[in-house]
């Protein structure tokens, strides 16, 4: 199992630097552009919006790993750090070191 302490520094190197980017993502642009429209040819409208749903999807996937990160810096706090969330296995090492942030056991994370 991958030692709590150098865990806590990897998973707070993440926080850090997925709240940066979600910041990045999110911040409101400072020269607005026009309201995006939709038309028949692929426009700056067109491109303005595919790009603002890239950046909308890319938030939500980066959303959940921050609350696997939060969430498996708790678990170093309160000892749990390595057991799964939904089954109380233990999360096997290798899973640790290559995501530190697993808070869910292979079988219950592959269940959904």
């Amino acid at each position: 199992m991958m030692k709590p302490k150098p865990a806590r520094a990897a998973l707070e190197r993440k926080r850090d630097e997925i709240r940066a980017e979600l910041a990045s993502i999110t911040m409101v642009p400072r020269d607005p552009v026009a309201p995006v429209s939709f038309g028949k040819r692929v426009g700056d409208g067109t491109t303005e919006a595919v790009e603002r749903l890239n950046k909308v999807a890319a938030a939500h996937g980066l959303s959940a790993i921050l609350r696997d990160v939060e969430r498996a810096l708790d678990k170093i706090d309160d000892g749990s750090y390595g057991v799964c969330d939904r089954c109380g296995a233990a999360i096997p090492p290798e899973r640790l070191e290559a995501r530190p942030w697993s808070v869910l056991c292979v079988r219950c994370a592959s269940a959904g």
